[in-house]
């Protein structure tokens, strides 16, 4: 008679039970280690996908002298937007664009942990330097547009919710 609990007809597991416990144990780990891998977003990803959409609606505003922020990334602009002044506010059209939009895309389909910590960084990284094009800007009389300071706002949006994702992981070290 078979029973119930182990499968097999005495009180010891039988090797074909053995063989499933292990086939059973070993996909368990790996959806576990799919999981630890993989972030919930929730409702924040709503808040950075339309932080992304400021910010790209910060990039075709005008940044400086009239040249929006695809053209001082480009350096198709004139005046300013093409020469060395320009270089800090180009310094932050780039990063905005790689960790604002691009990173934030690729984290935003992918969930993973590490692209949330690349985006708080590059996004922090590119807040600075926003900061700094405004300042710079600033500094050299020239004209400050409004698409620099809503990106910028945008940038500083997206970093502080991508790193409140990141320190957000819980603990997944198994209790000893």
């Amino acid at each position: 008679m078979r029973s119930p609990m182990t499968g097999s007809t005495g009180g010891e597991p039988g090797p074909a039970d053995e063989r499933d416990l292990a086939g059973l144990r070993d996909e368990i780990d790996g959806v576990e280690r799919r999981a630890a891998r993989s972030v919930e977003l929730g409702g924040r990803a709503v808040v950075i996908a339309v932080a992304v959409f400021v910010l790209i609606v910060g990039q075709i505003l005008p940044w400086m002298d009239g040249a929006t922020g695809w053209d001082v990334l480009l350096g198709t602009g004139s005046g300013d937007a093409v020469g060395k002044a320009s270089m800090v506010p180009r310094l932050f059209a780039a990063t905005s664009v790689l960790f604002g939009v691009l990173a934030s895309a690729l984290a935003l389909t992918t969930r993973r942990w590490a692209l949330t910590w690349v985006c708080a960084l590059g996004g922090w990284f590119a807040s600075v330097d926003g900061v700094l094009a405004i300042w710079s800007r600033q500094s050299s009389g020239g004209d400050l547009g409004i698409g620099l300071v809503i990106a910028e706002i945008a940038m500083v949006a997206i970093a502080i919710q991508w790193f409140r994702t990141a320190w957000s992981r819980p603990d997944t070290e198994p209790d000893a």
